[in-house]
C-alpha cells in the first residue's frame, strides 16, 4: 500500500524474523526521521524502543492499518550506516532476528531510550597536606595502600582510576580514606573534544599534545617509556601492518608465546592514530582488560577506552560514547565490542583469535572475530588477527592467499621457548594426580625461589563421588550428568546446571559409608601439593576461586609480587598472562582433549596444551613443561612435541579435507529443547523433512540426534546437522527452509535456535 507518507521500517526487540512498518508521530513530521534513530513504538500490549533501518514509500500493510511512532528519541541518527549496515548483515547471515539482533549490541540504557552521553572523566591528585603526610615519618605506616596510592599520585602529578586499578585491586576504600582526611582530592577532567586527527606520534617519540587524555599517569612519557628494541621479525611485521593503513588487508600474526605481538599492536596503533585513524582491539576474556588497558593507557599518548560487559550500565554508555563520537582513539573490548560505532574506523585486531569466546554460545550465535573481518572490508582497513596457536580457518585463508601471513618465531627480549618432557605415567606413582617427577620438579622449583603452574582442566574436588559397595554415583536431577564435589564447602555441584545440594555421609542407594570420591579437581590437587610439599604457598585459578568481584586481580597481584610458589588453575591459566617469574608448567591431564567427540576436540587441546606451555620461561630463565599422559605415542602429542604446531595444522586441514569439514564445509546447527523429550524430536523430524520436500544442490541436512548432553537444566534437548559444500550454498539455503520452520505447528511446543557456523557441537 502506497502512502504520502514515509513509512519507518522498524526493528523492535522481539524473536520475530522482521521488520515492522510504522508511520511518523504526526503527518508533516519534520525533521526527516532517518535510519539508525530510536523511536519508541506500540507493540503488542507494550511500548518499546526500535530503531528504524529503512523508509519506504510502501508498506504490504494497509496504510490505516498502520500505527504511528509514538516518539522519536534521536533527532540525528544513533548509528551511522556503516554500523547499521553490519547489524542487517550479521542479522542475516547468522539467521537471527534483526530487532534483538539490534538491540542486543546497544548499551542497556540507550535500550532504554536514554541519550547518549560520556562520563566526565575524574582524575586524583595528592593536596599539600598529602605531600607533608607521605613525607612525614610514620604519618601513613598504619595504611600501607594509602600511602602506596599517594606516592603515585605524587610522583605523576594526578592518576585515573583505571591506573589506581592497576595498580592495586581494592582501591576505592583507601582513596576515599586519603580524600576524608583531606591527603588527596578529586579534579573533574574537561572533555577531550572529538577531532579528525589522532595526539598520537607515529613513532610514538614522546607524550606531547594531549599525553595525559588517555594515559593512566600525567607526566609519563607515553610514547617512549618502556619502548623495547623490536627484533628483526617484529619490525618486518610492523612495516607490513604500518603499510596496509589505509587499505582492507586482513593479516594472520602467528607468533610464539612470549614472541611480543602486543608490542607490534602498540607500534601499528601509533602508526594509525597518528594518521587520525581509530583502533579496535579485540580480546577473549575480561579478566585480561586491566592489565592490557594499563599497559595501552602508559604507552599510548591517546584516549583508551575499555568496553566490556563488566562496567556499569553508565560506564559502558560512556565508553561506547566516546567511540562513536570519534573522542576515543582506541577502543579495547571483549566480543561485544565488535558493534561499537567508530567515527573513524582505521585499524581492527583479534588479539588470540583461536580463542573459543569469541564465538557467541547462546541467543544472538555470533562470531566477533569474522565479524571484525566484515568491519574491516567495509571500512577499507587492516585487520590483524594474532594468535600463537592460530585456528584451522586462519591459517587455511593464509594456504589459500587470503590472508597475509606474518610469523614471529622467536620470543622477545632473546628468551628461550620452553623444553617440553612427556611424562608416561603408565606404572609410575601417581597420586592425586601428582606423579613423582612432577613433585620433584616443584620442589626444585621452589628452592630456587620461581614459580609454577599446574594445569588441569576441571574445577573442584573432585568429579564423582561413588558408592564402593553398590555402585551409587551422585548425579544431577535435572541434567546427565555427575555432581562434582567442592570439598571446601562441603557441596556437591552442577557445573551445568548450577544445582546443589549437601555432601552425603553415606550412600543413600545402600547406606553404605565407603562413599569414594574419584577423580581430580584443581582444589583436590591444590590441597595435596600442600601436603607433600612443607611450607608450599599455592594459589588456585578457576572460576570458584575467582567468582567474587576482584578476586582474579588478587590472585594475580599476588602471583606477580611474588607471593605465591604454585598455581594450579584450569584454561584461564592459558589466556594470555605473562608471568616472568615461572619457570615450570605442568599439565596434569594431556589426555582430556585426546579422544573428545567434537571434531574440533583436538584443535582445541593442541591450543591448549600449547598456550598453557608457553606460560613457562618468559623472564630471563629457561623454562621446562612437564606433559603427564597415559598415552604418550599418541600421534596429536609425538606431533605437538617433535614437530611443532604448523606440522600439527597440516595434519588436521588434511583429514578436514578429506571428511568435507570446515573450513572445507559449511556447517549450521539447529537446536531445539522441551521439558518432554518428544517434542524437540518431531520439532526437528518435521524441519528435516520440509528440508528434503525440495532439492537443495549442495545441502544435506543430517538427524535429527539427541544432543551429547540431552537432558540440560530439567529440559530435553535434540539438534538438526545442516552441511552445505560452501557458505553460499547454505546461505541460499537457510532463509526460505527457517522461514518455513516458523510456521511449522511443532515449532510452537519447543524453544528452538539456529547456529550458523557453530564452534561447538554440544
Amino acid at each position: 500500500m502506497t502512502t504520502t507518507e514515509p513509512i519507518l521500517q522498524v526493528a523492535v526487540p522481539a524473536p520475530v524474523r522482521r521488520r515492522f512498518d510504522y508511520l511518523p508521530p504526526r503527518p508533516g513530521w519534520s525533521p526527516p526521521v532517518r535510519p539508525g534513530a530510536r523511536v519508541r513504538v506500540s507493540f503488542g500490549r507494550a511500548s518499546v524502543v526500535g530503531v528504524v533501518v529503512g523508509v519506504a514509500t510502501t508498506s504490504a500493510v494497509d496504510a490505516a492499518r498502520l500505527k504511528r511512532v509514538r516518539e522519536v528519541i534521536d533527532a540525528e541518527p544513533l548509528l551511522d550506516p556503516a554500523t547499521l549496515g553490519l547489524l542487517r548483515w550479521a542479522s542475516g547471515y547468522f539467521q537471527h532476528p534483526v530487532g534483538e539482533v539490534v538491540a542486543g549490541t546497544l548499551p542497556r540504557l540507550l535500550r532504554l531510550g536514554h541519550a547518549p552521553r560520556i562520563k566526565r572523566s575524574v582524575r586524583y591528585a595528592a593536596t599539600a597536606a598529602g605531600g607533608r603526610a607521605l613525607v612525614g615519618a610514620g604519618a601513613l605506616a598504619r595504611a600501607p595502600v594509602q600511602a602506596h596510592l599517594l606516592g603515585l599520585m605524587l610522583a605523576g602529578g594526578s592518576v585515573s582510576e583505571a591506573a589506581l586499578a592497576a595498580e592495586h585491586r581494592e582501591w576505592r576504600r583507601p582513596l576515599r580514606a586519603l580524600i576524608a582526611k583531606g591527603l588527596a582530592e578529586a579534579r573533574e577532567e574537561p572533555p577531550r573534544a572529538p577531532g579528525p586527527a589522532g595526539t598520537c606520534d607515529g613513532d610514538g617519540a614522546d607524550g606531547k599534545a594531549g599525553a595525559a587524555a588517555g594515559a593512566g599517569i600525567t607526566g609519563k612519557a607515553g610514547g617512549t617509556a618502556g619502548r623495547p628494541e623490536l627484533n628483526t621479525d617484529q619490525r618486518r611485521a610492523v612495516d607490513a601492518l604500518r603499510a596496509s593503513l589505509g587499505t582492507f588487508r586482513p593479516f594472520v600474526l602467528e607468533g610464539v608465546t612470549g614472541s611480543g605481538k602486543t608490542e607490534v599492536y602498540l607500534r601499528v596503533i601509533e602508526q594509525a592514530v597518528a594518521g587520525g585513524r581509530q583502533a579496535l582491539v579485540l580480546i577473549p576474556e575480561i579478566g585480561l582488560t586491566p592489565q592490557l588497558l594499563a599497559r595501552f593507557q602508559a604507552r599510548l599518548p591517546c584516549r583508551v577506552e575499555a568496553l566490556h560487559s563488566g562496567l556499569s550500565d553508565g560506564e559502558r554508555l560512556s565508553a561506547w560514547t566516546h567511540a562513536r563520537n570519534g573522542s576515543a582513539d582506541v577502543l579495547v573490548g571483549t566480543r561485544s565490542a565488535v558493534f561499537a560505532p567508530l567515527a573513524r574506523p582505521g585499524l581492527f585486531i583479534v588479539d588470540e583469535e583461536h580463542d573459543l569466546s569469541f564465538k557467541q554460545q547462546d541467543g544472538f550465535r555470533y562470531s566477533a572475530r569474522d565479524l571484525a573481518v566484515v568491519r574491516a572490508r567495509d571500512a577499507g582497513a587492516p585487520v590483524v588477527l594474532g594468535s600463537a596457536t592460530p585456528s584451522l580457518e586462519a591459517v587455511d585463508n593464509v594456504r589459500r592467499g587470503r590472508y597475509h601471513h606474518l610469523v614471529l618465531p622467536r620470543r622477545a627480549g632473546g628468551a628461550s621457548p620452553p623444553r617440553i618432557d612427556v611424562v608416561d605415567l603408565r606404572s609410575r606413582p601417581f597420586d592425586d594426580g601428582l606423579c613423582d617427577v612432577l613433585v620433584e620438579a616443584v620442589g626444585q622449583v621452589k628452592a630456587r625461589s620461581e614459580q609454577a603452574l599446574l594445569f588441569i582442566n576441571r574445577r573442584g574436588y573432585a568429579p564423582r563421588l561413588l558408592c564402593h559397595a553398590c555402585g551409587w554415583i551422585a548425579d544431577c536431577g535435572r541434567c546427565d550428568a555427575h555432581l562434582v564435589l567442592h570439598h571446601a564447602d562441603g557441596r556437591l555441584r552442577c557445573h551445568h546446571c548450577g544445582a546443589e545440594q549437601a555432601v552425603v555421609a553415606g550412600c543413600p542407594e545402600c547406606g553404605s559409608r565407603d562413599v569414594r570420591r574419584l577423580g581430580l579437581g584443581t582444589e583436590r590437587v591444590a590441597g595435596a601439593l600442600e601436603s607433600r610439599i612443607g611450607g608450599l604457598r599455592v594459589a588456585r585459578m578457576d572460576r570458584d576461586a575467582t567468582r567474587r568481584r576482584g578476586a582474579l586481580e588478587a590472585v594475580l597481584d599476588r602471583v606477580h609480587a611474588g607471593d605465591v610458589d604454585v598455581v594450579v588453575g584450569t584454561q584461564m591459566l592459558a589466556k594470555g598472562h605473562h608471568f616472568p617469574n615461572v619457570t615450570l608448567v605442568a599439565i596434569l591431564d594431556a589426555d582430556g582433549g585426546l579422544f573428545g567427540l567434537d571434531f574440533r576436540a583436538t584443535e582445541r587441546m593442541a591450543q591448549l596444551l600449547l598456550q598453557v606451555a608457553g606460560r613457562a620461561g618468559r623472564g630471563g630463565r629457561p623454562g621446562r613443561v612437564l606433559l603427564q599422559t597415559h598415552h604418550p605415542h599418541h600421534p596429536l602429542l609425538r606431533t605437538l612435541v617433535l614437530d611443532g604446531y604448523r606440522k600439527f595444522c597440516g595434519d588436521a586441514l588434511d583429514e578436514r579435507r578429506r571428511a568435507r569439514l570446515p573450513p572445507y564445509a559449511s556447517l549450521a546447527l539447529v537446536r531445539a529443547e522441551a521439558p518432554q523429550p518428544e517434542a524437540p524430536r518431531a520439532f526437528l523430524a518435521d524441519a528435516e523433512r520440509r528440508a528434503n520436500e525440495r532439492p537443495h544442490p549442495g545441502v544435506t541436512v543430517l538427524g535429527p540426534a539427541p544432543a551429547p548432553m540431552e537432558r540440560r537444566a530439567g529440559r530435553y534437548r535434540a539438534q538438526l546437522l545442516v552441511d552445505a559444500e560452501s557458505r553460499t550454498a547454505m546461505q541460499r539455503f537457510l532463509p526460505e527452509w527457517i522461514a518455513a520452520l516458523e510456521t511449522l505447528p511443532s515449532a510452537r511446543k519447543v524453544r528452538w535456535s539456529v547456529d550458523v557456523d557453530p564452534q561447538e557441537m554440544a
